[in-house]
């Protein structure tokens, strides 16, 4: 930690060095002080959480339903040999397409609303969750499932009682991974159009050359990502461990 610390801010130094003494055009770069009057600037005025608000609504309710849909189908194609035959390659298909093509189709067809940046967030980090779920139910060791079985579970119960806590690694590293897709989806459907977002924030700062307006966005975004992912991090580390004492028992 106090590695990271330390070069952050020599990161921090050498940025401003460079935007004061080298870099000095201020329509193609900023130093961070700059970036940090700008981000007051928007704050005194209630721009920046307008935005802030508007981006992170559309990116908690796109994780939900990834989340929610990427575990159920996961979970289907895990445990049907039928349904993965049939569904795996569209999955493979759809997480390989760019989100570029099918961002401006998904405006078109529901508006710049809020709708068409959930489902935008919603294509970009369900696949993460789908395939790591799947691959999670598959790997389950064999003899706890004859366990439960031996003890007459039924399906429902080994799908609820061990397939999905032994699974539980595998969705959490899925999750994310789509935390980061998820965020980027939403930069990216909100630069094709919307009202208000972090996204749109960055397109018009950059369309204007208003450079430090530019940067507060990115950062706010890149925070949001690296706090979420953290947060993550720390409910799989916690999630484990009641993963561990459930199998135990």
């Amino acid at each position: 930690m106090r590695r990271t610390i330390v070069s952050v801010i020599v990161l921090l130094v050498a940025w401003e060095l460079l935007g004061r003494y080298v870099l000095t055009n201020r329509l193609f770069f900023a130093p961070p002080s700059d970036v940090v009057m700008a981000a007051i600037g928007l704050w005194s005025t209630g721009e920046l959480q307008t935005h802030i608000v508007t981006s992170f609504t559309e990116l908690f309710l796109g994780m939900v339903l990834a989340i929610i849909s990427g575990v159920v189908i996961g979970v289907i194609q895990g445990v049907s040999v039928r349904v993965r035959d049939y569904t795996e390659i569209y999955v493979t298909i759809l997480f390989a397409t760019p989100l570029v093509a099918v961002a401006p189709l998904l405006i078109l067809w529901m508006g710049i609303g809020i709708a068409s940046k959930v489902m935008v967030v919603l294509l970009t980090a369900v696949f993460p969750v789908v395939i790591n779920t799947s691959a999670g139910i598959r790997a389950t060791d064999a003899v706890l499932i004859e366990v439960a079985r031996s003890f007459c579970a039924n399906r429902f119960q080994v799908i609820t009682k061990v397939l999905l806590p032994s699974s539980l690694p595998y969705v959490l590293a899925g999750v994310r991974l789509a935390v980061g897709r998820g965020i980027v989806g939403v930069v990216v459907g909100e630069l094709f159009g919307a009202q208000a977002g972090l996204g749109y924030l960055i397109q018009t700062a950059g369309q204007t050359f208003d450079v430090p307006a530019l940067f507060v966005g990115v950062f706010t975004l890149a925070g949001a990502g690296v706090l979420l992912t953290w947060l993550a991090r720390v409910a799989e580390t916690r999630t484990l461990r009641w993963r561990r004492n459930l199998l135990e028992d």
